[in-house]
């Protein structure tokens, strides 16, 4: 269902269209939420799939591209690391690999093993790999440069194979016991390396009966098992969905090879007058839109058309997947477990989220506004000496900080180096001047998109910057307020600038809402740092050939090679240069051209160890 400007409502699945589609012709049976749905539909788009399994795949995968509003939607955009075992090299190397998006697939030749919850949890895999396997952390440039052991060989986390302290099949059989106990079959690996050892003592070399100890020693303290890390499952996901105060939160735990890799919490938007298993089918089609479901899922409540849910995550996995919600018993308990974690992530989330309403109000009250504001977009810029220079916004609201809503603008100009308030003037302009026109596009203001209350880092100057900006852009009606350090940039001593007041305001030391505008001021500065430094960081890396028309990575990595640096390539005749492989003859004449643009077309320079022409 979309609205009049094309924007995704509502995404759907039905068997039978017709009697779907009837259902919402008839607005008086309907809830407040689907009636104003309704309201806004201005069309609908209808997909035909072969199966109903392929039409829930189909929704979960538009419903998390689109966010519609009036669709259960998860808030999920972080993505999970995995154990990376390469096989790409004589010695493979173990490490940790975070996909973008779900799994990692094939980008490297390697075997991946997760997902884990958390950085955390991976990195202590890994450890105990290196204990245990004594595999190798570094990279292959790493690998290949080493003329001696590093600080790992010498606390026993690595074999040393870079430097030849260990053989290939050696080094081979390691990465086979690894796999396999990462595949969960830890329990083989530790009798194989008990028998190892005995049969290394009995042989009196004591040395690597010592080495195998210590390596067993490595396994034995993650093997624990208990309602953490249970015994009896061995691949799963346990899922735990608890509602409150109109929210929803769902508990994760990741079960792999009989190990816990750690939970993570989910929170769900729009689900407030949905019931449990509505929204336990939600979350199951969005969450593994991007990640292959393990055999057994243990859920709190089983979805609504459960075997439908069941036949299409089987289809996403190409093996059977089974839906669970245990009674009794360990995996009860371990559920048990996932649903006190659900709740308490829930408590937490709905007490910042009130103490968050808080700090706005008290905001509100500060700056004399009319209502407490939803959206506060907070404004910085970062260069050094006018280079590289960044704006950016920051956006926070009841729930936090919105990430998904930050924007940095690469400045332009032409502005002199260092002019802080012609850069606030040109990002001002650009932020709210797409925005206009955005409005005029759509025929209507969408009040979700524009500021309750903008505040800016700086003084009296930065204000009255983005004051001008916006007058001529016809905007008079924004909430502003500079924040800047007192006279002696203490944190603390802040002073606010408000426009039509010729005196700053400061807030009582320890006042609340102080520490919460610091904090929002103070985001902003990190991120336009951090915008600015990765900006600067790409410039330094920037070669003279980026800016010749039709060259790409691969004929700039032949010149390159050919000439050894951007300077030979730009000093290099034109016989020289249709001398370099990969290189023709139109291609070479035009980077000849850019490098010396007073050649006139009609006249051919001869090959020279310099410039030419």
């Amino acid at each position: 269902m979309l609205d009049a400007t094309g924007q995704a409502l509502y995404v759907g699945k039905a068997r039978a269209l017709k009697k779907r589609v009837a259902a919402y012709t008839q607005p008086a049976r309907l809830p407040e939420r689907l009636r104003r749905m309704v309201g806004e539909t201005a069309s609908l788009e209808v997909v035909s799939t072969h199966t109903e399994a392929e039409a829930l795949l189909l929704e979960a995968n538009l419903i998390k591209r689109l966010k519609p509003r009036f669709n259960i939607v998860l808030r999920d955009d972080k993505s999970y690391p995995w154990v990376m075992l390469t096989r790409d090299h004589p010695f493979p190397q173990v490490g940790k690999f975070r996909a973008a998006h779900g799994h990692p697939g094939d980008r490297r030749r390697a075997d991946f093993f997760g997902p884990f919850a958390s950085a955390w949890a991976v990195n202590q895999t890994v450890q105990a790999l290196q204990r245990a396997f004594l595999l190798r952390t570094c990279s292959d440039n790493v690998f290949a440069n080493r003329t001696r052991p590093c600080l790992l060989y010498q606390i026993r986390r690595c074999s040393a194979p870079c430097v030849g302290r260990i053989s290939e099949p050696d080094y081979a059989a390691l990465v086979a016991q690894a796999r396999a106990y990462l595949a969960g079959h830890s329990g083989d690996v530790q009798k194989q390396l008990a028998a190892e050892m005995e049969a290394a003592a009995a042989a009196m070399e004591f040395e690597r009966a010592a080495t195998l100890r210590d390596r067993i020693r490595g396994l034995t303290h993650v093997q624990g098992h208990d309602v953490i890390n249970p015994a009896g499952i061995r691949e799963a996901d346990v899922i735990a969905l608890h509602q409150a105060a109109g929210q929803a939160c769902v508990q994760v735990f990741f079960i792999r090879a009989g190990s816990n890799y750690g939970n993570r919490a989910h929170f769900l938007g729009h689900a407030r007058d949905e019931a449990p298993d509505a929204v336990m089918a939600a979350f199951l089609a969005q969450f593994y839109d991007d990640k292959p479901p393990p055999p057994l899922l243990l859920l709190s409540h089983l979805p609504g058309e459960h075997e439908l849910v069941a036949e299409a995550l089987s289809i996403k996995a190409g093996r059977k997947v089974e839906l669970l919600a245990p009674q009794r018993g360990e995996k009860r308990a371990v559920l048990e477990h996932a649903a006190l974690n659900a709740r308490e992530a829930l408590e937490r989330r709905l007490a910042e989220n009130s103490a968050q309403t808080q700090l706005l109000e008290a905001v509100a009250r500060h700056f004399n506004l009319p209502a407490r504001p939803e959206r506060v977009e907070i404004y910085d810029n970062s260069h050094v000496m006018g280079t590289s220079p960044y704006g950016v916004m920051v956006v926070a609201g009841p729930d936090g900080f919105v990430k998904s809503a930050y924007r940095k603008f690469a400045i332009r100009g032409p502005i002199a180096p260092g002019d802080d308030f012609a850069m606030l003037r040109e990002v001002f302009s650009r932020r709210f001047g797409r925005a206009l026109a955005e409005e005029a596009e759509r025929g209507q203001r969408d009040a979700t998109a524009w500021p309750d209350l903008v505040l800016i880092d700086g003084g009296a100057g930065q204000l009255s910057a983005a004051i001008a900006a916006l007058a001529e852009l016809g905007i008079d009606d924004l909430p502003l307020v500079a924040i800047a350090k007192g006279p002696d940039r203490n944190a603390g001593n802040e002073v606010f600038f408000l426009p039509g007041e010729t005196l700053p305001k400061q807030l009582p030391p320890r006042d609340p809402a102080l520490y919460f505008l610091q904090r929002l001021r103070d985001e902003a500065h990190r991120f336009a740092i951090g915008s600015h430094r990765l900006g600067r960081a790409r410039a330094m890396v920037k070669s003279a050939l980026d800016s010749v028309p039709g060259i790409g990575p691969a004929r700039k990595k032949a010149l390159l090679h050919h000439f050894g640096s951007a300077r030979g390539v730009a000093q290099a005749g034109l016989a020289d240069l249709e001398a370099c492989p990969g290189i023709n003859t139109a291609t070479a004449r035009r980077i000849y051209a850019h490098f010396h643009p007073d050649t006139l077309a009609g006249d051919r320079p001869v090959a020279s160890g310099g410039a030419s022409g």
